[in-house]
């Protein structure tokens, strides 16, 4: 591991990461003589994203999810009305 201060990465920071790129080894910077950061290579993730996520399998959504009640449709219209292909009809 290649270790370079802080006045060397400004003026060379280019380099450094073509370095990087083509070693895929990190390079750490130093301040004062202590490590600060580290430049390593980006790794693309290419895995296939996963979805679903922690409540998959445990919630289930009712058939007549999309059903609105005719107490709510006057709740909300004024009037007793009912929904037919996303026109209000009476």
């Amino acid at each position: 591991m290649r270790i370079t201060n802080i006045s060397d990465a400004k003026a060379n920071l280019s380099r450094l990461i073509e370095l990087v790129q083509n070693s895929d080894k990190p390079i750490v910077i130093g301040k004062a003589g202590k490590p600060v950061a580290v430049l390593s290579a980006f790794k693309a993730d290419n895995a296939p994203r996963k979805l679903g996520g922690s409540w998959e399998g445990k919630v289930k959504i009712s058939d007549d999810f999309d059903t609105i009640p005719d107490e709510w449709m006057d709740a909300f219209c004024g009037s007793s009305s009912t929904v037919a292909n996303g026109k209000k009809t009476r």
